[in-house]
């Protein structure tokens, strides 16, 4: 029925709820009845509130028994007049939610005893069709698919139907919509069809990681895939591409090495990747013209094909990063990946809306989509629905692309229960598997105590935090390229950068404690967002030499991987990245966002201090304690003139003293009574000491990290 043949409007709000909304241009609004009727059978509805907005009169009515949804009503009122009863807001109900809650792990294609099996959840719709199309382009084939219990869907064909593709037709509200599969697994280029395929083809043995015994012994180390290897002196093959980022023994024109056997010889313990799901911004058959972060959900269960050797082919981007996966876990790295669960590229268009509208969705109290992601819509993540496909997702990508860990991009959309269950899946599932994510407070309708946002932390104590408070204490704001942290030469924040240092848990000030545990903190102070440290650098001492920008920037770096909690570093922060002073390069070109393996050889010395300091964390425990109590116990801060840091580390069998000069003249400070060895100072880093200090006066340089152990 299209709009215009309707005489008025009708709703169905709640289960026993149905709001009609009468133009005055119709029977002036007026109504004294109304009545239902779907298969003969009528129904009367009891008008219980009559209100007059804008240009139409409101009636709520009430009605006795239950709706069977999935079929068509349809509204009369006195005069005659009809119209269809639309599914109007009791899709966000909670009765709604518990009917059509499906508990089942087979929604999309399955492959029961030599059959293909498509469910689709669409508990809405008045009818629903499969269109098959053969992969050699023939006509498209429509299949009606039947109706089951709590709103699935589903056909079973007795046939191979592999490389078929297939969408759905869903009808709702009287409108059929074409849909591709939310749970689809393969597609065509750009994401335009779903693909049948069978992925038992494209497995591949999963290998026995040591896991770590907890978070904090990780080194996080996050590239885009594209970025990794696209410079034209990385030495790589396959530039820009899965196979490309899975490339061994790889070297620059140096003949030092680049891509994953660098990322290796450095240190970290896993590679975080930006979004490698499907995603909107890059023509896939033509992705040297556009470039994009990957923040654009298509497809949640698909690989991006622009990363792909062959788009078109569906099994080459499963292939290929399944390879990736399995070159970097050849070598003992863990792979993370950044998943986008708080919003889709655009509502309308997506999967979603199409065959559930408004339901996987928050809206604002007048109706109105929310929008505290600010790309236009959030992801309800606290409906059964939805939090099903979000846990549905994570536990295929843990089993069939073998996992090591999620980053949770803009967490604070998410809530707190859903958090949970993701990390009660990825336990069951292996032990040691890393969850992150940005637990920004975001101004979506969730309520405050349901966020999974850091000051809800205690609610999920598993779960990392990009420690936000961190970075602005020891850079600087990031969103004010003037403003100068502790670790920029800021001398009023020495206390802040104590907390910051020791875990953020209040070491010294109970108040100032922002986790219940260190491993709930992810110190950073660059990522892909904003501008790289370099450049902010750059901005705030435009006028310095570039000698005591690199030494602010290896200070922050240093003091990133010796604090308490988890490191995070920025691919290319350890040569100084530079993205020309590019403040939101999401979509700018590969000029601006690749990884400058030139700038690796040029800048080699603060590598291999990067690496030094990284030996130095793995080495000494006292870097990467696993609780409060045991920072509690264990380090104290030093009196020292400010702006001068200090924090002694006495474990058993061992005592450390880290001290932090961050201004730009030396200072002298008193030491502790003892003979001391210096593992790091402004000039080096390493597991052996440089020199022995002989006396307790020792001079501290300029801008300098230094590292000091007891004989």
């Amino acid at each position: 029925m299209n709009s215009a043949d309707r005489n008025f409007f009708a709703y169905l709000d709640d289960m026993n709820i149905v709001t009609i909304l009468l133009p005055y241009s119709y029977h002036h609004g007026w109504s004294s009845e109304f009545h239902m009727i779907t298969d003969a059978v009528k129904t009367q509805l009891d008008i219980v509130e009559k209100t007059e907005i804008e240009d139409h009169v409101k009636y709520i009515c009430q009605f006795e028994g239950e709706i069977t949804f999935g079929k068509p009503y349809w509204i009369f009122d006195e005069h005659g007049g009809k119209t269809d009863l639309q599914i109007g807001a009791v899709i966000r109900t909670e009765p709604f939610d518990e009917k059509f809650y499906y508990t089942g792990d087979d929604l999309g294609v399955t492959f029961p005893t030599g059959q293909t099996s498509f469910k689709l959840w669409a508990p809405t719709a008045t009818g629903v069709k499969l269109k098959l199309r053969p992969p050699a382009n023939g006509y498209a084939e429509i299949v009606k698919m039947k109706r089951e219990d709590n709103g699935v869907w589903s056909v079973c064909l007795n046939r191979n139907l592999e490389f078929y593709q297939y969408s759905f037709l869903v009808l709702v509200n009287q409108e059929w919509r074409e849909a591709v599969d939310p749970y689809v697994k393969a597609v065509t280029a750009n994401g335009e069809q779903g693909v049948v395929v069978k992925l038992e083809k494209t497995s591949k043995p999963k290998r026995n990681l040591i896991r770590l015994e907890n978070p904090v012994d990780a080194i996080i180390y996050e590239t885009h895939i594209r970025d990794f290897t696209i410079h034209k002196n990385s030495g790589v093959k396959h530039r820009g591409l899965y196979l490309g980022a899975g490339e061994l023994d790889t070297k620059g024109e140096d003949g030092e090495p680049t891509g994953l056997s660098y990322v290796k010889e450095l240190g970290v313990t896993h590679i975080e990747f930006l979004p490698f799901n499907d995603y909107a911004g890059v023509d896939e058959l033509n992705p040297a013209k556009h470039y994009n972060w990957g923040y654009n959900p298509l497809h949640f269960n698909t690989p991006e094909g622009s990363y792909a050797t062959d788009p078109s082919n569906p099994y080459s981007r499963i292939n290929e990063l399944k390879i990736l996966i399995e070159q970097i876990h050849s070598i003992g790295l863990g792979v993370i990946m950044d998943v986008v669960f708080n919003h889709v590229y655009i509502r309308e268009q997506s999967s979603f809306e199409k065959i559930v509208p408004g339901y996987y969705f928050r809206h604002n109290e007048i109706g109105l989509p929310s929008n505290g992601t600010g790309v236009g819509n959030d992801i309800a993540s606290e409906r059964r629905m939805v939090r099903k496909f979000i846990l549905d997702s994570i536990m295929f990508w843990l089993e069939e692309y073998h996992i090591d860990g999620f980053r949770f991009d803009l967490m604070g959309i998410l809530d707190v229960t859903t958090m949970n269950e993701v990390r009660k899946i990825c336990e069951a599932q292996s032990r040691g598997i890393i969850i992150i994510g940005e637990g920004w407070n975001l101004n979506t309708p969730l309520p405050a105590a349901q966020k999974a946002t850091i000051v809800n932390q205690a609610k999920m104590p598993q779960i990392g935090q990009f420690n936000d408070k961190f970075r602005d204490v020891i850079k600087g704001s990031t969103f004010n390229l003037f403003d100068k942290g502790y670790a920029l030469g800021n001398e009023h924040l020495v206390d802040a950068a104590i907390e910051a240092i020791t875990g953020s848990i209040g070491l010294t000030k109970k108040g100032a404690r922002l986790f219940n545990q260190p491993y709930q903190s992810v110190n950073y102070v660059e990522c892909h967002d904003n501008h790289t440290l370099w450049d902010k650098l750059k901005g705030c001492y435009s006028e310095f030499d570039s000698s005591i920008r690199k030494k602010y920037h290896r200070l922050a770096t240093g003091i990133v991987l010796l604090s308490q909690g988890i490191p995070f570093l920025h691919s290319g922060q350890e040569f100084f990245r530079t993205k020309q002073g590019d403040g939101n390069s999401y979509r700018s070109p590969d000029s601006i966002n690749q990884l400058d393996w030139e700038r690796k050889s040029r800048y080699i010395e603060n590598v291999e201090y990067i690496k030094g300091l990284i030996k130095i964390r793995q080495e000494f425990s006292c870097f990467r304690m696993r609780t409060s109590e045991e920072i509690r116990s264990h380090i104290q801060a030093l009196s020292f003139p400010a702006p001068v840091l200090g924090c002694l580390y006495q474990t058993p069998g061992c005592e450390i003293i880290l001290v932090i000069n961050p201004a730009s003249k030396i200072q002298k400070i008193t030491l502790p009574n003892g003979e001391w060895e210096i593992l790091a100072n402004d000039q080096f880093a390493g597991i052996s000491p440089a020199e022995s200090i002989k006396t307790n006066e020792l001079i501290i340089d300029s801008i300098s990290l230094n590292v000091l152990l007891k004989k």
